[in-house]
């Protein structure tokens, strides 16, 4: 991995992080409402696998969607007038938290049905392949999407057509209260399951963004040979609830502090700091400016209008 790339991904990491906790406290301040789900402790995944796409790449998402789109380059002002329902957020104000949006960026968006983005990502996959874009489709999702319908759906066509997804899947180990080995009899290896649909699979360290990054451009190279879908499955884990109105009751307090000292941003911070690539200094500068840039978007979402009411006639109904 080059060394600027390298450093570009810290710092997606730590933008993450930090736009996270402050999501959280606005969130508790009343500034942000409706749902809202963040994406604290998962951050390596995003950064690892979004830092391998090409502009011309498509991505679509589930409802924890502030990573994925801060990753994939979305100004964070907008992000965030979009969380505190503003006019200049990515939607207009009017997705919230979940549905974020920045088609210029092929960011096709955050979808807060279960599993409802993965036969838009087969729609978005069979394009490419029709108009031969030679672009691949990053379709996330939690572990909670493998037992829906559409999953199988998705999947069977997704081989059948040879169609150029990476399908990563989030395993968080929790699909909102329920542990996953509650829920699924293959528990944490559940990437198994797209053998039976012929689908390349393979399972990543998902608190490593080494391993993930590594694994990701293997596997668009394999996509873009031709070679059709693959299936990731990175192990990961979330630090918070799984949305803000969620207290965590669920999980012991010990198994938390176990994920935390496997923190996937001090894990590669100490790798970067061994192997020379950035020092002390340099990292406190970047958190300095990662907490500027956080700073200024909440500046910015605070004082961008609020939507005027007719915009709730716009976009409704195409007028001829």
């Amino acid at each position: 991995m080059e060394q600027s790339k390298t450093i570009q991904i810290y710092e997606n990491m730590l933008l993450m992080r930090r736009f996270e906790e402050e999501t959280g406290r606005l969130y508790m301040e009343g500034a942000i409402r409706g749902f809202c789900h963040l994406y604290i402790g998962e951050e390596a995944v995003a950064a690892g696998t979004i830092s391998c796409l090409s502009e011309k790449d498509y991505i679509i998402t589930h409802y924890r969607d502030h990573g994925h789109a801060l990753a994939r380059g979305i100004d964070p002002k907008n992000v965030m007038s979009e969380l505190m329902g503003k006019s200049d957020g990515t939607s207009a104000g009017k997705g919230g938290s979940m549905h974020i949006f920045d088609v210029s960026k092929r960011f096709m968006g955050g979808h807060a049905i279960v599993g409802g983005q993965l036969p838009i990502a087969c729609g978005l996959g069979f394009s490419s392949k029709y108009k031969e874009e030679d672009s691949v489709v990053l379709c996330f999702l939690g572990d909670g999407a493998v037992n829906e319908g559409e999953f199988h759906e998705s999947l069977n066509l997704a081989s059948l057509w040879k169609l150029p997804i990476l399908f990563c899947l989030e395993n968080n180990l929790y699909g909102m209260g329920t542990h996953v080995n509650k829920t699924r009899s293959s528990g944490e290896n559940i990437y198994k399951i797209a053998d039976s649909y012929n689908i390349p699979s393979l399972q990543v360290d998902g608190m490593d963004v080494i391993e993930v990054e590594k694994a990701t451009q293997e596997s668009i190279e394999k996509i873009k040979s031709g070679q059709g879908p693959i299936f990731m499955e990175a192990l990961c884990y979330r630090f918070r609830g799984h949305s803000m109105a969620d207290p965590s009751s669920y999980r012991k307090s010990q198994e938390v502090k176990n994920w935390q000292k496997n923190d996937p941003i001090i894990k590669f911070e100490r790798f970067l700091i061994n192997q020379n690539i950035i020092d002390q200094k340099q990292i406190l500068k970047i958190k300095e400016n990662v907490d500027s840039e956080v700073e200024k978007s909440i500046e910015f979402a605070q004082n961008s209008p609020d939507p005027k009411i007719e915009s709730l006639f716009e976009n409704v109904y195409k007028n001829e």
